[in-house]
């Protein structure tokens, strides 16, 4: 599978700078995180016509994630399954529920490797 040249480039960049110590700035960590952004996106929008290159565009991002030292965003990070690290498209390779037990909570269940993410909802506080 061929990698896009914006793609090579990213990496090639993000891990440079990590291979010979230099601490990424936050111009760099801005750049990693648009990148990111647009990875995700294009993931989003490629997803139905080829899945595997979908997934190759969040491992790109998680890879920049990693050699930027920044933990990825929280919407993105629930779009992804924490055991076979694909991107997460409900109605298609996942399922979503709403439970009641104990607290509120959401069920993803990935319909690849089964594993199931649990995200509790937190309940409105009444203003008086």
């Amino acid at each position: 599978m061929k990698r896009s040249v914006f793609s090579k480039l990213i990496t090639k960049q993000v891990l440079h700078a990590e291979k010979i110590g230099v601490k990424m700035r936050s111009s760099a960590k801005q750049i990693a995180r648009q990148r990111i952004q647009v990875l995700f996106q294009q993931a989003k929008n490629v997803y139905r016509n080829n899945p595997e290159l979908s997934n190759r565009y969040v491992a790109i991002a998680r890879k920049i994630a990693m050699a930027a030292k920044m933990p990825l965003p929280r919407q993105y990070k629930r779009q992804i399954c924490k055991k076979c690290k694909i991107l997460l498209v409900q109605g298609d390779n996942c399922r979503v529920r709403i439970r009641q037990k104990r607290e509120t909570h959401v069920v993803i269940t990935c319909l690849s490797c089964g594993n199931k993410t649990r995200i509790p909802l937190k309940k409105k506080k009444e203003q008086t």
